[in-house]
């Protein structure tokens, strides 16, 4: 493998500091862009201050100075991020793109970078990012996905499996998981809101753990009604891309759409995560929705 010089983050949310973090302890150079850079306020510059090893630089600082490039924006930025950097982009320069779009952007963004002499690896990240770093599952998509397998598992990204020669079919498998992961999030927090406001959230989780032996449907519910409060507007633009993914075959995302709505709801009330039961939770939930108590008239 010829020698990595310089790492660059397109987007430095979550995902793009835990990449930063723990590549530069790895002794890569690593460089940064993201607008909220722009305003000295907001999270993402606060946290490149926080650092000592990134550089924040501009799009075409980026695209000239790396060698592999991680595109972790959000999803409905997939194609713009990848338009930024492609006219200076390093020949036979990666690019990694992390960001949870539909097939369709990540052809095109594939057929951007390719024309500016770089190669294109689709990435679906199949699991949160917090939790596992770079153990995260990752599945690899396109011509390049091969022989990048090197490339990635030098970085230290050690959970890489190549899925489709395709470009594509990774970002596909991503997005029909997310439609039932952040479907069933959705679907628990309309539920349970609805059953708290009758006075029989107990019923209905005694029900599904009847019904749907397993999980533990109320540590599961609480697990993901605080995903969706924390991660709403994230959820709901991702969901955006999905509804996009389902419309690209023909299909009306009718339920796709209805996620977007509930997700983006949900992100309006984010004060309420420091609540620390799933009832008290509810409860509150019902008050902010000005619901009528226990189905009153």
């Amino acid at each position: 493998m010829n020698r990595v010089k310089n790492i660059g983050l397109l987007g430095f949310g979550e995902f793009g500091r835990i990449l930063g973090d723990d590549l530069g302890k790895n002794s890569m150079a690593v460089v940064a862009c993201d607008p909220q850079f722009e305003n000295i306020n907001s999270d993402a510059s606060h946290a490149l201050m926080d650092t000592s090893h990134i550089l924040g630089v501009s799009a075409q600082e980026l695209g000239a100075a790396s060698d592999i490039i991680f595109s972790v924006v959000t999803a409905e930025q997939t194609v713009n991020a990848v338009r930024s950097i492609a006219p200076s982009l390093k020949a036979g320069a990666w690019v990694v793109d992390m960001n949870s779009a539909s097939p369709g952007a990540k052809c095109e963004a594939a057929q951007m970078i390719g024309a500016g002499g770089g190669r294109y690896v689709e990435a679906a990240v199949m699991s949160p990012v917090p939790d596992k770093r770079l153990d995260v599952p990752i599945l690899l998509g396109g011509p390049h996905a091969k022989e990048f397998m090197s490339v990635g598992a030098a970085l230290g990204l050690n959970n890489l499996r190549v899925f489709s020669g395709e470009f594509g079919k990774a970002s596909a498998t991503k997005m029909c998981r997310s439609i039932m992961v952040k479907g069933i999030e959705a679907l628990l927090l309309e539920a349970l809101i609805t059953a708290q406001s009758y006075g029989v959230a107990d019923a209905v989780l005694a029900s599904l753990d009847d019904l749907f032996p397993g999980p533990n449907w109320r540590d599961l519910s609480h697990y993901m009604i605080g995903r969706t409060l924390e991660h709403g507007k994230r959820r709901a633009e991702e969901m955006r891309e999905a509804a996009v993914t389902v419309s690209e075959t023909g299909l009306i995302p009718s339920m796709s759409i209805a996620t977007v709505a509930r997700q983006s709801w949900a992100k309006d009330h984010a004060s309420l995560l420091t609540i620390k039961t799933l009832e008290d939770r509810l409860d509150a939930l019902c008050a902010v929705a000005h619901l009528r108590p226990e189905g009153a008239a």
